[in-house]
């Protein structure tokens, strides 16, 4: 006699299912739960966010930095100083200077020349904003924006004040912010770098001013942070591809027994490097496939590449550059990085810089319409700006349609759109000869901390431990989120 069978055999259907309810269902869900967790395991990001961030809800999750190396002449782009035109050269006024330092290039003048704009401004857009006539694609996007005519910087010459506005420091060394958003948040992407950097061509007219890769270098963060360079001609990944006779399966097994031996040698010494290099040839190998998909734009609607314009086609122009970066972050690369030369003019000045505009302007407004309209700039921050401005007088001989501007670290126009950004709005104002910060300054520093708040990370609580320091990004010295900038 067995209690418990007879028990069972004499339960009705109702009986059993209330009975053992629970318990199936506590099955079913094991079950789901298992596969969730396998979709989990399948998905597991090989370059993860750090534990800690980010520190609170992020309204970024990518950034889109175009930088304007040379540094465009606020002058005769944004900052709208009518009035000067009644001040054509005269000089300016030791009272604007105000015994401030200038570079060796103009410091042999005799004279400071004030000298107006040329060009044509207007307003655009329902917020109003001045803007340029060089310009004229920008003009559209200006209701996305946040132009701040206030930023100013520490540095005069180019190679520390490119390494201050891309690392927080005018010494070399230290990490891009790029490299601090892969260290800090990693990479939705497995088959994509964290950070990648392009360096376009731009026009014989320009003054192109020389990139050291410090700009997307990871500094004293591990390696495998480092921006990696998209190129423009032959290879866009420079050893990348298979060498003739080697096919994928090949390059497979040996990358396997790499693998074994570089995990043998971490376990022994536990180098970091070491596991960067693991992940780096994983990334590499992934690469092989992710690379031509990312940069064969065939299949991009006629409308987006007319969008983008002419070049948009030819590998290595700022237009190509600018599609290839909403691919990134439409494949979840955390950061893009456009650097774009020849923004130096310290003579003939029209000429050079209405070329500059002429061939980025269509393309940078056709990124900020493209995120748009894909639904992708509401999540991905959008920064355009250079290292510093132009000054007021003029550098060498000042006529009515031509001159040249020096150098000006006092202040200069930057704008910022997308994730985390109010829209259409002006921060910050200067004299009246665009020389000296009158209301709300920003400090290059503050507006890596915005570009990190919008990231969800609080620039204070972001560091990383070196020659016994708590590094930042935004270095030692008092730095904030510029509040009115955010949305």
């Amino acid at each position: 006699m067995n209690p418990l069978f007879e028990y069972q055999q004499q339960q009705n259907r109702r009986q059993f299912f209330g009975d053992v309810g629970l318990r199936a269902g506590g099955i079913a869900l094991g079950m789901l739960l298992g596969e969730s967790a396998a979709r989990a395991a399948a998905t597991d990001r090989i370059q993860p966010a750090r534990a800690d961030l980010p520190h609170f809800p992020p309204k970024a999750k990518s950034l889109i930095y175009l930088h304007m190396n040379g540094g465009p002449s606020q002058l005769d782009l944004w900052d709208y100083k009518p009035q000067l035109q009644k001040h054509f050269e005269s000089d300016l006024p030791a009272s604007i200077r105000n015994g401030q330092r200038i570079t060796t290039m103009t410091s042999g003048q005799t004279r400071f020349p004030v000298a107006p704009s040329k060009f044509a401004f207007r307003q655009a857009g329902e917020c109003g904003t001045w803007i340029s006539e060089l310009l004229p694609h920008t003009a559209r996007i200006v209701d996305e924006i946040a132009l701040i005519k206030s930023v100013h910087t520490n540095a005069i010459n180019h190679d520390p004040a490119c390494t201050f506005v891309m690392t927080g420091s005018e010494i070399p060394g230290k990490p891009s912010v790029g490299s601090w958003l892969s260290y800090g948040l990693g990479s939705e992407s497995n088959d994509l770098p964290a950070f990648v950097a392009f360096t376009p061509t731009f026009p014989k007219s320009g003054n192109g001013q020389a990139l050291f890769t410090r700009m997307w270098s990871s500094g004293f963060l591990p390696t495998t942070h480092n921006g990696v360079a998209l190129r423009g001609t032959g290879d866009p990944v420079l050893y990348l591809q298979n060498p003739s006779g080697v096919t994928g399966d090949d390059r497979r097994a040996m990358l396997d027994a790499l693998g074994k031996l570089n995990n043998r040698q971490l376990e022994r010494f536990g180098d970091p490097e070491t596991r960067t290099r693991i992940a780096q040839y994983e990334m590499a190998f992934r690469m092989q496939s992710s690379v031509p998909e990312l940069v064969d734009v065939s299949k991009e609607p006629a409308h987006i590449l007319d969008l983008y314009g002419p070049n948009v086609q030819t590998p290595g122009t700022f237009a190509h550059s600018a599609l290839m970066a909403r691919r990134l972050v439409e494949r979840g690369v955390r950061a893009v990085q456009i650097l774009h030369r020849g923004w130096d003019q310290h003579s003939v000045l029209p000429m050079a810089l209405g070329n500059q505009c002429l061939d980025t302007d269509q393309a940078t407004a056709a990124l900020v319409l493209d995120l748009k309209q894909r639904g992708l700039l509401d999540d991905t921050l959008v920064v355009w700006g250079g290292e510093f401005g132009r000054t007021v007088y003029s550098q060498g001989t000042l006529t009515k349609d031509d001159y040249g501007r020096d150098h000006h670290p006092r202040n200069f126009c930057m704008w910022m759109a997308g994730g985390g950004i109010k829209k259409g709005i002006v921060v910050g104002e200067t004299d009246d000869f665009s020389y000296n910060v009158v209301d709300e300054p920003v400090h290059v520093n503050d507006l890596n901390a915005t570009i990190l708040h919008c990231m969800g990370i609080d620039h204070e609580r972001f560091t990383y431990k070196f020659q016994g320091l708590d590094q930042r990004l935004t270095g030692v010295e008092p730095a904030k989120a510029v509040a009115k900038l955010l949305a």
